[in-house]
């Protein structure tokens, strides 16, 4: 899987935060519901324009950022 097929961002659609391609819905919100403790199947029945290759893209893409980045735990 290609990330750059699946996630996108640009500064004209969700202040240019990535987003899954042809959606509104940031990474960042996907990451956020999973470790909130919704299932994959939660998440997919709310949000019917996603799919299963599109939650792995954003766990794949945090993985990815955190790997370049250092993150403080709190």
């Amino acid at each position: 899987m290609k990330l750059a097929d699946r996630i996108v961002a640009d500064a004209d659609t969700c202040a240019g935060h990535p987003r899954i391609a042809g959606t509104r819905i940031r990474v960042a919100h996907i990451l956020e519901w999973l470790a909130a403790g919704m299932t994959e199947h939660e998440i997919l029945a709310d949000y019917d324009q996603l799919t299963a290759q599109d939650i792995r893209a954003a766990l794949a893409f945090g993985a990815a950022s955190v790997e370049k980045s250092a993150v403080a735990a709190e």
